[in-house]
Order: C-alpha cells, then structure tokens, then sequence
C-alpha cells in the first residue's frame, strides 16, 4: 500500500491535530484545514468559505484525495454552531466527494459526540436536515433566547448523525464504493474540553454524572485520533453509514 492522501478539517487543535499527527507519523500526506495555521485556510461557517476549501484542496491534492476526516465543529450556544457543525460539515463532504471518488480505496468520516444521544431539539434538526440553514440558525436563535443554549451542539451533532446514514447509502456514495461513518467521542482531553469545563472542579465532577465513562474520564485524544485513522484506512473496506462511539463506554451506560 503507498502513500495515502488525507484531508483533515479542524486540524489546527484538538482532535483534529492529533489525528492530523496520527497520520502523518504513519507516513501518510496530511492537507490540514482549519481557519488559521493551516494549510487551507477557510471559514466553514460561510458559503465562501466552504468554497474556498474545495477549491483549494483540489488545487492542493491534484485533484484526488484517499481520505477525508471533517473534524471542525463548535459548542458554542450560537447559530455559529448550526453554520459549522452541520451545513459546513455536509458542504465538506459534498464538495469533496469527487476528489474521494478519483480514489482507488476512498474513505470518509465525520466527528459526532455522544451528546446527541442525550437530548436534542428537534425544531433545530428538522431545520438543518430539510437542508435550510436559514431556518436552522432560527430555530437555534429561538432556544438560545430561551435559555437553552446547551441544546444547539447536541442537536447539530444529530442531525449530522441522521444526514450521514442516509447519505452512506445513497448511490453518491455507496455506489461509488466511497465509507462514510462517524466517530461520536465522548469527553476527551483535548484545551477546549479543558478550558470549558475539566479545569473546574465542580463542572468537571457534574460532567462526568451525566456522561459517566467506565474506562476513564476524560478520554485520551489519541484514542479517537487512532480510530478515526482506521475509519479511512484501507483496512476498513465494509463498514459504512455507522456512528462509532468512543466514549468510555458511556452510551452503553446510558441506554443500557
């Protein structure tokens, strides 16, 4: 097997360096993507934006890529979160699929979270897999004002969730021989976990009674780096539309 090509969103921090890292130590090509201190730059939150990265990965990988791992998102309680989490996530797949289907063995993943299993509003999934981004960012508007902020990334991450396993085996991409899965982390120890919570002691403790994680809270990073390298590997040559979470065994704990 040569040298494979991957492409890795959110790749300037977090989850996304260390599977960029992960990668690269393997002696594979990384193209890392990020707002800044990337080798793409783009904002994903904007149709320019979303743009701006096809374009210039194509330009950057000659028109194939091997692998594609869409890591950017945001927990922020903003419609941001909306523009980013789902509608940039998608419109990165979408416009990336034909530099996948160049490939002889093309793999794509996404990152999801084990928050989606927990609570959702459902007026914000509807909104964004009926592929209205306006509405979306209304319906997210409307439960920030209401105080209830902490549902929008949950709810994003769903909808991904269900935009994914349907799209897996549509004939875009399960004809085209191309995997799509998703990787739901649950709490892992990456500088945004850190900084929102995990370096408090009272909202790291009341973190972990709602997410409890048997093998350890938080998580290591390089554990969800290492399995979203095998979700594009050649190795995994018949799994698709699947949401593979690495959690700690929280999922299994909370719906049993």
């Amino acid at each position: 097997m040569g040298l494979r090509a991957y492409v890795v969103t959110g790749a300037a921090s977090g989850i996304g360096a260390a599977t960029a890292d992960h990668l690269e130590k393997g002696g594979d090509r990384v193209i890392r993507c990020d707002v800044r201190d990337a080798d793409v730059t783009a904002d994903l939150t904007t149709p320019e934006g979303r743009e701006r990265l096809a374009s210039d990965v194509a330009a950057a990988s000659e028109g194939r890529i091997d692998g594609l791992i869409a890591v950017a998102g945001s927990a922020a309680p903003s419609p941001l979160t909306a523009r980013l989490n789902f509608f940039g996530t998608v419109a990165t797949l979408e416009s990336l699929r034909p530099l996948l289907a160049a490939s002889d063995l093309p793999r794509a993943v996404a990152v999801s979270s084990l928050s989606a299993v927990v609570a959702a509003d459902e007026a914000i999934v509807a909104a964004c897999l009926s592929m209205d981004e306006e509405a979306a960012v209304a319906a997210v508007t409307t439960a920030v004002e209401a105080g209830r902020g902490r549902i929008v990334y949950p709810s994003t991450k769903l909808a991904l969730n269900r935009w994914l396993r349907r799209a897996a085996v549509s004939p875009d991409w399960a004809q085209a021989r191309i995997p799509l899965n998703a990787v739901a982390p649950g709490v892992v120890d990456t500088e945004t976990a850190r900084r929102m919570f995990l370096d408090d002691p009272a909202t790291r403790a009341q973190v972990s009674s709602m997410l409890p994680q048997p093998l350890g809270f938080p998580g290591p990073v390089s554990a969800i780096a290492s399995l979203l390298a095998w979700t594009v590997g050649p190795d995994n040559s018949f799994m698709t539309g699947q949401i593979l979470y690495a959690d700690g065994g929280a999922e299994a704990t909370l719906n049993p």
